[in-house]
């Protein structure tokens, strides 16, 4: 019995995550696949807009067409299976199963973080050196950034996977979150986990200090050369073409700094499943709404689509 146990617990996991939630788990259905369809939606205007107008073939949202294929990928990776086993009364997912989505999550996960320090890059050279801009930050540039940044990612996503799933199952089989997180997983270890945990760590603050230190520098530098700006209408429009991007990063940095930057000992359940909802669900829809609404360019471009293949009117 020991041993089919065993092999029951390598081959399966259960995601308790909403379980304990009862008949609240029909209303988070709805009210989590709304907010996945709007999100799959805005991510998808975002890049049709900017692939159909020319005004809008520029490196910064060459990198928020990135940005936003990443997300709608990385939702489709936690999303649907969270869905479905909202409505399931017995939520699994295999051992590979398990396996796939993290690696996906992670990977997309650190390629998201990488991306989002990019874009700071573009912003300090956009306003820091404007005269050589796009010399800078050329289409050959912004092709390597993005492949490095994806390259990266998922290289991590390989070394986290190596380290969790080499760990043997035997103690529990019963993941305690709505889909297959690092500390969650590592923690029904029957074994020492520490220095696993240790190297995680250290990928955690490559992944999210490294980053934000480099953006905090590049805003440093950006604030200081728009402080020099003459004009205030100047000063105003070089602040917008920045607040949505210090909107994301602080949302996004914020929200994985929490779970990720300290120990697996701290583990809270119940808050840390409120704040993985946040930026397994939120924040994918947070971006393309802080680029529409806050962009006066996207506006414009939107407006510009919608308009050309829009219905004729009829008399």
């Amino acid at each position: 019995m020991q041993g089919l146990n065993r092999t029951f617990f390598i081959y399966l996991f259960i995601l308790v995550g909403f379980s304990n939630l009862g008949d609240l788990q029909i209303l988070l259905f709805f009210i989590f696949l709304l907010v996945y369809l709007t999100t799959l939606m805005a991510n998808t205007t975002i890049m049709t807009v900017i692939r159909l107008d020319r005004a809008l073939h520029t490196p910064m949202y060459f990198f928020l067409f990135v940005l936003s294929c990443s997300e709608t990928c990385y939702t489709l990776v936690i999303v649907p299976k969270m869905l479905t086993n909202l409505l399931s009364s017995n939520p699994t997912i295999s051992y590979y199963g398990c396996a796939a989505q993290l690696y996906f999550f992670v990977g997309l996960a650190c390629t998201n973080c990488f991306l989002i320090a990019v874009m700071g890059y573009d912003r300090y050279v956009a306003i820091c050196n404007p005269l050589n801009y796009m010399l800078i930050v050329s289409r050959m540039t912004c092709t390597l950034l993005v492949l490095v940044s994806g390259f990266c990612g998922f290289l991590i996503s390989v070394v986290v996977n190596i380290l969790v799933f080499s760990v043997p199952f035997c103690a529990s089989n019963r993941i305690n979150h709505f889909f297959c997180d690092i500390s969650p997983v590592i923690k029904l270890g029957c074994t020492d986990t520490n220095l696993k945990e240790m190297v995680i760590f250290f990928l955690s603050i490559l992944v999210l200090l490294v980053p934000f230190v480099l953006i905090f520098i590049s805003y440093v530098f950006i604030v200081s050369t728009i402080l020099k700006i003459s004009s205030l209408e100047g000063q105003r429009k070089a602040f917008a073409t920045c607040a949505s991007h210090l909107t994301v990063v602080i949302v996004h940095y914020g929200c994985a700094s929490f779970i990720y930057l300290r120990p697996t000992s701290l583990y809270s359940s119940d808050k840390d499943l409120l704040v993985a909802v946040t930026y397994t669900v939120i924040t994918p829809l947070l971006n393309p709404l802080v680029y529409t609404l806050r962009n006066k360019e996207v506006k414009v471009a939107l407006r510009k689509v919608l308009n050309r293949y829009s219905l004729p009117k009829t008399i």
